[in-house]
């Protein structure tokens, strides 16, 4: 073992040997591997949106075939006849005002709640970073702005912000492991009802939050919610709330999937990007590997040099292009938002590790077989084919 890992100074310095050809592999993996996490990095931003867990037990009360804000419009006594249904827990009106409806990177959505009902309506994990909810509830026009909004506008306390035609004043800074929590802004129900009033908006909210006793009855008090309302003029469609994310995020999930065949081409480009680097490095040493093994050099010795090769470009590529993607989304900070629901691209070390990891796994396929090949030739036929 010993012997085999003295070669690897001697490895490194064949391929610095060649600065110009490294040089255009490694940049050529990195931008493939760069792509791949981003897209991976999306990937788990959607799947951590979307995906139910046990002990979801919040429903969305929404207006029947409707899905931007805009145009979901509920009276907010809807709100008293679903709390006397069974299996109601809690039940909050929000009103919810997004400055661009379509599918964007920078978008304000600000939800307005009963005063008494913020923190029921935020993750029960939220914390005020600075800040107070006592200053919120002393002020009309008080606003608990999510990290992430804040991070992004560079808001403080004591701001006034301003957005989609509403004006408010910064109370706090919340921080939440829920990303719909903290790309929002949290006004007064009434305030923002009353700031949205052109034609005739108030007591009027955009959907209710649901709160049940029981999570393994999402479905049957979905269904009795709906049941109680189907013949009203304004029927609901209620959702569990991740099963209403994807809904209203339809087109960021396909765009993702999408994605996801450009991660596996990038793949397929980094593998080959090696295999082409190995393989044109094998030819321009040829002779040098015949003097190689006249010096002692075993077959196998010279093969597991092709191998170390291979795994140390991609690793090189791979840690260059992920760590590259991972800073690009921890200093952006990007969310994907649609119709007021947001989708983080994940930041977190996931998807980074899985493609340094991919970038290593493919580099030691990739110099697999040539290792093999060389592993096989005499000396003979070494300095013949130099």
């Amino acid at each position: 073992m010993k012997r085999l890992l003295r070669v690897i100074p001697f490895v490194i310095k064949q391929i610095t040997r060649s600065p110009v050809r490294s040089g255009l592999t490694l940049s050529g993996i990195a931008v493939a591997m760069y792509l791949f996490v981003m897209v991976e990095a999306m990937r788990d931003g959607v799947q951590a949106a979307t995906e139910v867990e046990a002990e979801d037990a919040t429903l969305v009360v929404y207006r029947e075939n409707r899905f931007c804000p805009f145009t979901s419009r509920l009276p907010q006594f809807y709100g008293d006849r679903i709390s006397e249904l069974e299996g109601v827990r809690e039940v909050i009106p929000i009103q919810v005002l997004v400055s661009n409806c379509r599918a964007s990177l920078d978008v304000v959505t600000f939800r307005g709640v009963p005063r008494d009902d913020l923190e029921s309506a935020l993750d029960p994990e939220t914390e005020v970073v600075t800040g107070s909810t006592e200053d919120w509830l002393s002020r009309g026009d008080g606003a608990m702005v999510g990290s992430r909004i804040a991070s992004k506008r560079g808001i403080g306390i004591g701001d006034r912000f301003s957005a989609a035609g509403v004006t408010v004043y910064v109370a706090g800074i919340i921080e939440s492991d829920h990303a719909q929590d903290r790309n929002a802004v949290w006004v007064h129900l009434p305030f923002l009802q009353e700031t949205m009033r052109n034609g005739g908006t108030g007591s009027i909210v955009t959907q209710f939050n649901v709160m049940v006793d029981d999570p393994t009855r999402l479905e049957e008090v979905a269904a009795s919610i709906d049941e109680a309302f189907a013949h009203d003029e304004h029927p609901t469609a209620t959702r569990p709330e991740k099963a209403f994310v994807g809904q209203a995020a339809s087109d960021i999930v396909e765009l993702v999937e999408f994605g996801g065949i450009l991660a596996w081409g990038a793949l397929a480009a980094v593998f080959a990007l090696i295999a082409n680097a190995i393989v044109m490095a094998m030819r321009d040493r040829i002779r040098d590997h015949a003097v190689l093994q006249t010096l002692g050099y075993t077959g196998r010795l010279i093969g597991w040099m092709v191998v170390i090769e291979g795994t140390a470009i991609g690793l090189a590529g791979g840690i260059l292009g992920a760590l590259a993607a991972w800073a690009t989304v921890t200093i952006g900070q990007f969310s994907l938002t649609m119709e007021g629901i947001n989708i983080e691209i994940a930041s977190g070390w996931i998807a980074p590790v899985v493609g340094i990891s991919a970038a290593l796994v493919l580099g030691l396929l990739a110099g697999i077989v040539p290792a093999i090949r060389l592993a096989r030739h005499d000396i003979a036929s070494s300095f013949r084919a130099a």
